[in-house]
């Protein structure tokens, strides 16, 4: 320590030159962060304020096939596919069994038989259990194989809902109406995304109150996320024509799927090797020409994930599967299919995981200067903060406020009857829950950098051990 100090007392104003130009190059990239994120924020915020409702269309137009993959889901899948039968009765419902290891097939051939609108396709190793898009391509090709010939493609429909998922009453008339499938140039929809249990007061078997409260608030937080911010960012899509589909909840003209299939092996709509095969089937439709679009009237909903451990594991993998959609930058770039905005709203998506990363490894350098000046220059470090901290307090508090207010607007529109207070609780608790984007896309960038691509299957609530072997892939 007397070496150190000696040295830093021989070169004072070398070392606090470094100190002072590494500090505002930190301040300087996270006010740059910040900035990006609060014109975003500005942008969802207008459209989720501004968004005028459509009137129902007619789903009697079209024809409706709605797919479930499914692998190891006999906790929720009969129930799904009775909720499914109430909300859409004209619906073909398309089961596609990955090769489960549980009575996911049992139970599906059992409602088959009272249904004949119910179908099973059913998927072996090796070719099984690879990921969720090979799980649609292989209802794709069994949907397309049926089909009357002769039968006009572009009045038919393929949905896909999760296997805990459940489309509101009326879903599928929204998703006809004029400014959705009802335009011609529609490729696919996006419907909006509810927690069903947001609401679930009953406490977990086995657990102790802390660990319960805990699930409450993360199941409240997903809520507010994907009804809130999630619903103001498709929202802003929409408006930039850059609309994301989502693994649950999306409808796509089953023309616009025979387009992606022809420009690759004719097969295959879905990319399969993909871990948000969702988001780049959506890509893909934008670069062909498609219009994609987000109808916020109906929503579909499933269940929100209790266990802390289950969460990170599934958005770990959303943040990796957004770090490979960079390969996309420069096929979006030069595409005369996005606008600017489509193309700035793009690239604020692909790198979302990326500056989160960046984040984490600077905040180490950040502090290690900080400690390190107040222990040498202490009366440097005390000039530096009362000319700089006020600054970044104010940068701490402007990412906050944001996220806050996405709280107030989830009050404001689901729960009216709640208080302004508890909007605002929701607010503080969705601007705590946020930080988790840190650790799991961290934890995405290892995992790429290791080479570790497996698609790992979400356990549902119900399930209280993990069922059947890794995917293919993982192995």
């Amino acid at each position: 320590m007397d070496f150190l100090h000696a040295y830093f007392a021989a070169h004072q104003a070398r070392v606090l030159w470094i100190a002072h130009a590494l500090s505002l190059l930190l301040l300087a990239y996270m006010v740059l962060v910040f900035g990006r994120f609060l014109l975003y924020w500005a942008g969802s915020a207008h459209s989720f304020r501004r968004n005028r409702p459509a009137e129902p269309g007619d789903p009697d137009a079209f024809a409706w096939h709605l797919v479930i993959p499914c692998r190891d889901e006999e906790a929720v899948v009969r129930q799904t596919l009775d909720g499914l039968r109430r909300s859409a009765p004209e619906a073909h419902l398309w089961v596609v069994d990955d090769d489960s290891e549980d009575r996911t097939r049992e139970l599906v051939l059992a409602a088959a038989e009272l249904d004949p609108r119910i179908h099973l396709v059913q998927r072996r190793r090796p070719q099984a259990r690879i990921g969720k898009g090979a799980a649609l391509n292989a209802a794709y090709r069994e949907i397309t194989a049926r089909l009357p010939e002769g039968t006009d493609r572009t009045r038919v429909v393929l949905g896909v809902v999760d296997a805990d998922g459940e489309l509101e009453p009326g879903a599928l008339a929204m998703v006809s109406t004029g400014k959705a499938m009802g335009r011609q140039d529609t490729g696919a929809v996006q419907i909006g995304v509810r927690m069903r249990n947001a609401d679930d007061e009953r406490p977990l078997p086995d657990r102790g109150r802390l660990a319960n409260a805990f699930a409450r608030y993360l199941v409240r937080m997903q809520d507010v996320e994907f009804q809130a911010s999630n619903a103001g960012m498709q929202l802003l899509r929409r408006r930039t024509g850059s609309v994301g589909l989502g693994g649950n909840g999306q409808f796509v003209r089953l023309s616009a799927l025979d387009a992606l299939a022809a420009e690759g092996d004719g097969r295959s709509p879905w990319p399969e090797r993909a871990l948000l095969e969702d988001y780049e089937s959506g890509l893909e439709l934008r670069l062909a020409g498609y219009r994609l679009t987000h109808v916020h009237e109906t929503r579909v909903s499933q269940e929100g994930l209790v266990s802390g451990k289950r969460f990170l594991t599934q958005r770990t993998r959303w943040a990796q599967g957004n770090m490979q959609c960079l390969r996309y930058t420069w096929r979006v770039l030069r595409s005369r299919h996005y606008g600017l905005g489509g193309k700035a709203e793009v690239l604020y998506t692909f790198l979302q995981p990326v500056v989160a990363v960046l984040l984490v490894l600077l905040f180490p350098l950040s502090l290690g200067i900080s400690l390190a000046t107040r222990i040498f220059f202490p009366g440097d470090a005390l000039a530096f903060e009362e000319r700089f901290g006020p600054w970044m307090a104010l940068a701490f508090l402007i990412a906050a406020l944001p996220l806050v207010l996405w709280g107030l607007s989830y009050r404001r529109t689901v729960y009216p009857d709640r208080s302004r207070l508890t909007g605002l609780l929701w607010g503080i608790g969705l601007w705590l829950y946020t930080y988790h984007i840190f650790l799991v896309a961290t934890r995405a960038a290892v995992r790429l950098v290791l080479g570790r691509n497996g698609w790992a299957k979400t356990r549902r609530n119900a399930e209280a051990t993990a069922v059947g072997a890794p995917t293919a892939l993982e192995a």
